[in-house]
């Protein structure tokens, strides 16, 4: 899979809060809930970031892929994207073979595949495999699974040498990932790991909340807030149903659970079914922390 560490594209210096999130998921409904959210916070479409894979489980593959592509948000290249750019044969999710997950990726990825149109393929070709910017002081980088790997999932409970490996190879403060589908901030010695969660598929929660996270600058801090997201989802159920799509994942846009877990940290298991909190991080400014 792809290196993120090339095709890089620098948003340069961003004023004001940035808006994140990930996993669109071919989920037309939470696409659109997501862009009112965006006007409604006052957030300008050039800090309104996606971490990719615009493409995937649910019903609306060909919609949503226009539906963001007219936001004109700036978006990282997911697996997804990778693939269905290149035409390839499958998602190149990371899924071991023959597991339930790599059983149904095969199913909405050959459904999926057969809508999108050469324009819509050409420009997930376009997107690139990182982006960087500056906010208060700060360096960031997003990606989509990892910086050594497009598809590495990076949660919560993943080994912290990993993570910080790829903040030293990418030379910055903070690293937004994607992939994985849960939201997260992890302070790593004053360096930060933060995933916004995805708007296209619940979190594995037991709610049929999707996520995002905004990101602002507080003084000389940083404050990271994960936020809930309510769409039609009962909608987005039925018209997974309606083209016969993998029961599992419709059944998740109702109940919030993921019907395999395979690529989560034995350690995350636990967490199944419980209810994620909205929650706010303050990252402190440097000067403050030379002070302490």
């Amino acid at each position: 899979m792809t290196d993120n560490t090339a095709n890089v594209r620098d948003l340069g210096s961003l004023q004001g809060p940035v808006l994140l999130f990930g996993g669109p998921y071919s989920n037309l409904l939470a696409t659109q809930a997501m862009r009112k959210a965006a006007s409604s916070l006052n957030i300008p479409d050039a800090n309104v970031i996606c971490t990719g894979d615009v493409v995937a489980y649910a019903g609306e593959p060909f919609e949503t892929t226009n539906a963001i592509m007219d936001w004109g948000v700036p978006t990282v290249m997911g697996n997804c994207e990778e693939s269905f750019g290149g035409e390839a044969d499958d998602c190149g999710c990371g899924f071991e073979e023959g597991t339930a997950c790599d059983v149904m990726s095969r199913q909405w990825y050959a459904y999926a595949n057969a809508t999108l149109n050469p324009a819509q393929r050409a420009w997930m070709r376009g997107l690139p495999g990182q982006m960087r910017f500056e906010l208060n002081g700060r360096q960031f980088a997003v990606v989509h699974g990892s910086a050594a790997s497009i598809n590495e999932f990076v949660f919560e409970a993943t080994d912290d040498a990993i993570k910080e490996r790829d903040l030293d190879a990418l030379g910055v403060d903070a690293i937004i990932g994607g992939h994985a589908g849960v939201p997260f901030t992890q302070d790593l010695n004053r360096r930060i790991w933060h995933n916004a969660g995805v708007i296209g598929m619940p979190a594995n929660d037991g709610t049929p909340r999707v996520w995002f996270s905004v990101i602002r600058p507080v003084g000389n801090d940083i404050e990271i807030e994960i936020c809930p997201l309510e769409y039609d989802h009962a909608a987005a159920a039925s018209s997974m149903r309606d083209k016969k799509l993998p029961e599992g994942y419709a059944k998740c846009m109702e109940n919030g659970l993921w019907p395999n877990m395979d690529v989560m940290p034995e350690a995350e298991h636990a967490n199944a079914g419980k209810a994620i909190t909205p929650s706010t991080f303050l990252w402190q400014g440097r000067q403050q922390v030379a002070a302490e």
